[in-house]
């Protein structure tokens, strides 16, 4: 996954995106699409019941505060973001808040840098990371990842793609990506070296590097960068959002999934996946989905440390 905090938005009164936040995380080159559908607001979710099966498995100190403290950086629409009147709302937070009250609990959700969600894990300031987090090995030997659901990396440029950009050749391009996301790592681990190895000049400056995706996508709506690189969901909600600014281009590529972050080793994490497969199972989670419009990136299997790479 990836990172963010809180800044303004260029995106002010008048514009498309000013009420909504977007942003982050994940890799390289597939055809397989996880784009999104339009979100739908009235669509009806299942009321969530206790299994006291899996509530029995959460830990004494956790069932006896009654909640779940949620790191989430609250810039990355449709799956984390804050609406209008600052409340935290999205594709994650309706998950988690599903998981938690299957569990017995309920959550508070707190807006967070991106890069510090892993860290307040770490230090007991958080119980989990629900923030669009790329379940990646990396990340798997600091934190326990519970996989739910799948998204790839994705592009959008201006309409009518002006520059004539070609997606698998962004050398010497200015490219906007949220600072500490996969597609930030992708940027100095693949792509420049592939233009330096051609001979060609790399991504101007590694990519320019934003805290909030919001800000990524209005360096790109305003002129600032020439394409955005971020995860597909996200993409597919900004060009949505965009009122015909923005366009994809190219394919969604190098899907991977989406994990809950737990501490290592945490007694919660069972309770959580198996928290996490109830609601697929029972078809809760593909309500949720479909309520944002990213049902395509569904899985039918959760998973502890899944991670394919």
């Amino acid at each position: 996954m990836t990172v963010r905090t809180q800044r303004t938005r260029l995106f002010a009164a008048g514009a498309v995106l000013a009420s909504v936040s977007l942003a982050l995380t994940a890799c390289s080159s597939s055809s397989t699409d996880t784009g999104s559908g339009a979100p739908n607001a009235s669509a009806t979710v299942n009321e969530v019941k206790v299994d006291d099966k899996l509530a029995a498995l959460v830990p004494a100190d956790i069932k006896s505060a009654g909640k779940l403290a949620v790191g989430s950086d609250a810039s990355y629409a449709p799956n984390e973001f804050k609406a209008d009147n600052g409340k935290i709302e999205g594709m994650d937070v309706d998950l988690i808040t599903a998981v938690a009250a299957r569990l017995g609990l309920k959550v508070d959700v707190q807006d967070s840098g991106f890069t510090a969600i892993i860290p307040g894990i770490q230090s007991n300031k958080f119980q989990i990371g629900m923030s669009s987090l790329t379940d990646n090995k990396e990340r798997e030997q600091t934190v326990d990842m519970v996989t739910y659901f799948n998204a790839g990396s994705a592009i959008a440029v201006k309409k009518g793609n002006p520059d004539k950009i070609n997606a698998d050749d962004l050398c010497g391009k200015k490219v906007a990506v949220q600072t500490g996301t996969t597609q930030a790592q992708e940027i100095t681990d693949t792509r420049n070296p592939a233009c330096a190895k051609a001979g060609k000049p790399g991504i101007v400056n590694d990519g320019d590097k934003f805290d909030l995706q919001t800000d990524v996508t209005n360096a790109v709506v305003s002129g600032r960068d020439q394409l955005m690189m971020a995860d597909s969901p996200v993409v597919d909600y900004a060009i949505k959002q965009s009122g015909g600014q923005l366009e994809k281009l190219g394919a969604t590529y190098d899907a991977a999934p989406y994990g809950i972050a737990l501490a290592k080793g945490s007694a919660l994490t069972p309770a959580v996946q198996g928290a996490v497969q109830s609601l697929i199972d029972d078809g809760t989670y593909k309500q949720i989905l479909t309520k944002w419009g990213v049902e395509a990136g569904a899985l039918d299997k959760s998973t502890v440390n899944g991670a394919v790479s």
